[in-house]
């Protein structure tokens, strides 16, 4: 036997027929990324049942040098997820690991198997009477592995912060097969270094998630959702400072989507409809939440919060959700806006982040300048102006070819885009990862001190280079 049939082998008889598979049909799906950009080719397919499994077909890797690709729900913006083109590594699904915990309601915390999909873990937490406070357009195939992977942020950073804070304990199988597990959480823990911390954001390249114990928190009494018609960003900031101002800590969700976005969600998403009569340059989604001891006067004060704006002019009209359904339906067109893009033809997506205070004149600055160098495109802003990220989108003329638009003119933008968010003190990913989409990026603006402080971690944890090669660094 050669001793890539040597490998796969000895792969069979840890994992047992449900654990391997080399069907071309049923590993087809899972080579593509979900933006469609990225294709690679894989020897076979792992699913693990369990810790153990994984470890040991770790170490079987190790020793007959196999690449290995972790992947989770495969709902990654930035390819991170993806096997390259030689077919030489191992795909490693980590969707049998899907075990739930029980949900400790004193404790607020929950420990899940990696494979656990976003929306399961909403599910299991409501049901206990709390709620995970991390979502996403994604949830219904995001699992916490590649969350955490990713640190994933979402729509609720603003109170909760991203998946790094929500992160109590981590299981992790490093590149030689060994099991760090650190799923206890301590509140206080001064034992050197934490390594939990390490690995989350690491994007599989560092050792691969198994578990994770997560903070949960009670669930909400009581929400109201708002949508609110604005004339710029300037104006949507001095929004967002007065809602913190006056509910406080309730203040969940503060998100900015301009007309365009709007119009583009309606046109090519069915069942969707605008909240407003009239069009406005730029719209804001506004969530504030509030658990028992204050529902019963939380939508009082929400409308004196918004009478108290439209006398400031900070809002050139609002209006507030009438019941879930409506306040669903707001929702719906927010997480609808990177679909509604993807049917109007091909675009170059960014995910940066700028200082919170110095967002309304990044875009103001960023959007004519990026129109006016690549005549015939679109620049769109939309996003989490709570939390200084926003996605920047610019798309390409129409009747655009695009594998040629994305590889000539596209490439260019995307280059124009992180030039600008650089020298404005940013990131050019603030919740996505590098994955291999933006590797180059980062090796080119990075700071050199972190980038090389990167590479030696990743050589002393991972020194054969075979976990999740080609991403990151």
């Amino acid at each position: 036997m050669t001793d890539h049939a040597l490998f796969l082998a000895a792969a069979d008889e840890i994992l047992g027929s449900r654990g391997l598979t080399r069907d071309p049909d049923l590993i087809e799906p899972w080579l593509t990324d979900w933006r469609g950009r990225f294709h690679g080719q894989a020897m076979a397919m792992a699913s693990p049942a369990s810790t153990e499994e994984l470890a040991a077909l770790v170490k079987l890797c190790v020793a007959h040098h196999v690449p290995i690709v972790p992947q989770g729900g495969n709902s990654g913006m930035a390819g991170g997820a993806t096997p390259d083109e030689t077919g030489t590594a191992l795909l490693l699904s980590l969707r049998r690991l899907n075990t739930i915990g029980p949900v400790d309601v004193e404790g607020q915390k929950v420990t899940c198997g990696a494979g656990v999909i976003l929306q399961t873990l909403h599910e299991a937490a409501e049901a206990a009477g709390m709620r995970f406070a991390l979502t996403l357009g994604g949830k219904g195939s995001a699992t916490v592995g590649g969350l955490i992977a990713t640190n994933a942020g979402g729509t609720q950073v603003l109170r909760h912060g991203s998946m790094r804070a929500l992160v109590l304990g981590l299981e992790v199988v490093t590149p030689d097969g060994q099991v760090f597990s650190a799923l206890t959480p301590l509140k206080k823990d001064n034992r050197g270094f934490d390594l939990k911390q390490v690995f989350i954001g690491s994007e599989g390249t560092l050792g691969i998630v198994t578990a994770a114990t997560l903070k949960v928190v009670p669930s909400i009494a009581r929400r109201v959702v708002i949508w609110a018609g604005v004339a710029d960003v300037k104006t949507a900031r001095a929004l967002l400072l007065h809602c913190e101002a006056m509910v406080a800590d309730g203040l969940e969700g503060f998100e900015i989507l301009p007309q365009t976005s709007l119009e583009a969600v309606i046109d090519h998403i069915p069942a969707t409809r605008a909240p407003l009569e009239s069009g406005h340059p730029w719209h804001v989604l506004i969530e504030v939440v509030s658990d028992r001891s204050g529902a019963d006067g939380l939508q009082e004060r929400c409308e004196a919060m918004l009478e108290a704006a439209f006398e400031k002019d900070l809002l050139d009209d609002a209006v507030i959700a009438a019941n879930e359904t409506q306040a669903e339906a707001f929702w719906q067109i927010r997480d609808s806006i990177s679909a509604a893009e993807r049917a109007r033809g091909p675009a170059v997506q960014h995910d940066v982040s700028v200082p919170v205070e110095a967002m309304p004149a990044f875009i103001d600055e960023a959007v004519p300048r990026l129109q006016q160098a690549w005549p015939g495109t679109e620049a769109i802003a939309f996003g989490h102006l709570g939390d200084g990220n926003v996605h920047f989108h610019v798309i390409a003329p129409q009747g655009t070819d695009g594998p040629t638009w994305h590889s000539g003119d596209g490439k260019a933008i995307s280059r124009g885009v992180h030039d600008l968010v650089t020298q404005w003190g940013g990131s050019i990913s603030a919740e996505h990862g590098i994955g291999q989409l933006k590797r180059d990026e980062l090796a080119r603006l990075g700071d050199p001190v972190q980038l090389e402080l990167m590479r030696r971690i990743k050589h002393a944890l991972d020194p054969n280079g075979l976990l999740n090669p080609g991403k990151l660094i």
